[in-house]
């Protein structure tokens, strides 16, 4: 088997890069990045007895790139986007011409090497919701244009001739040597650590979210993989739903003092939302029981350097 994954130094794509040796039968993977956080140390010290790893450094958006894989792809994981919610307000532009620009370049060259397709979308385009909501919600409201994008990826996948599937990850937590420090849990870890404020919405203090660990996502993607679970459908992926008090308590849990500032966002400008998973768990997966592992990992490695 060959495997493509775009945005591989990020940090799903370099915990995946690690841990690549679960997927069975597996013979070659490239690798596809812009390498624009300058990460290339993802790559040093990989080796592998079986599997052959190729990388290739360049935009997604130039033709070249895709097309110089003249090799058969059985699968493609596509992880190259931008991936900051709030900060994708500022460039709502540049996020719409980069972000869906390369997802339908994805989709074409799947279509043409007839190549599996692992899409991830994101557990934000439900937006406000009073409601526990699953895979089948008719109403969803994504409040971020990286939400947006991700909803209009899915109606554009639907009407590709392609196999896939669609996983929506809920926001990551973990470590890997790609990680960013955008998101909320890393974001509040790395403040915490630094003695610096934690900037909350107001009312965000009791609102849901649905947080994924990393090790939860990876563990997905070999599902998919190796049961060949490619039925056009979409999935839920979460490994559980915390509010912003639940995430500090379990930081205080670590013997760490968050310093708490309110702040005015429109991100999170919205209610709570709270996301099932029972569709993906029915086919057979399994989560952890919660994110504490990956706060106190998190923690420790910040701690560890300053």
């Amino acid at each position: 088997m060959n495997i493509l994954i775009t945005g591989a130094l990020g940090h799903i794509g370099s915990g995946l890069i690690k841990r690549i040796s679960k997927i069975k039968n597996l013979k070659k993977v490239y690798l596809v990045d812009n390498a624009s956080s300058n990460n290339l140390n993802v790559l040093f010290n990989l080796k592998y007895k079986k599997i052959k790893l190729k990388f290739i450094k360049g935009d997604l958006l130039n033709d070249s790139i895709l097309s110089s894989i003249r090799e058969k792809i059985d699968v493609v994981i596509h992880l190259a986007s931008i991936t900051n919610a709030e900060g994708s307000f500022k460039i709502k532009k540049f996020m719409y011409k980069n972000n869906f620009g390369i997802f339908k370049k994805i989709c074409k060259f799947c279509e043409k090497k007839k190549s599996k397709l692992i899409h991830l979308s994101s557990t934000s385009i439900y937006g406000t919701q009073s409601k526990l909501v699953d895979e089948d919600c008719k109403f969803l409201k994504p409040q971020s244009p990286y939400a947006e994008i991700k909803y209009l990826e899915e109606k554009y996948l639907k009407k590709q001739k392609i196999n896939f599937v669609t996983l929506r990850l809920g926001t990551i937590t973990g470590v890997s040597k790609g990680m960013r420090f955008h998101t909320a849990v890393n974001k509040f870890c790395l403040n915490t650590v630094l003695g610096e404020s934690l900037p909350i919405w107001n009312n965000a203090m009791h609102q849901y979210r649905p947080y994924l660990s990393l090790n939860d996502a990876l563990n997905a993607f070999f599902f998919v993989i190796n049961s060949n679970t490619f039925n056009n459908e979409t999935y839920n992926i979460l490994t559980k739903n915390y509010t912003v008090a639940e995430i500090l308590k379990i930081i205080k849990k670590f013997k760490y003092i968050p310093k708490i500032k309110k702040v005015h966002s429109p991100i999170l400008n919205q209610n709570s939302y709270k996301v099932k998973r029972e569709k993906i768990n029915k086919l057979g997966l399994r989560f952890s029981k919660g994110i504490d592992k990956d706060i106190k990992n998190t923690l420790d490695i910040i701690k560890s350097f300053y």
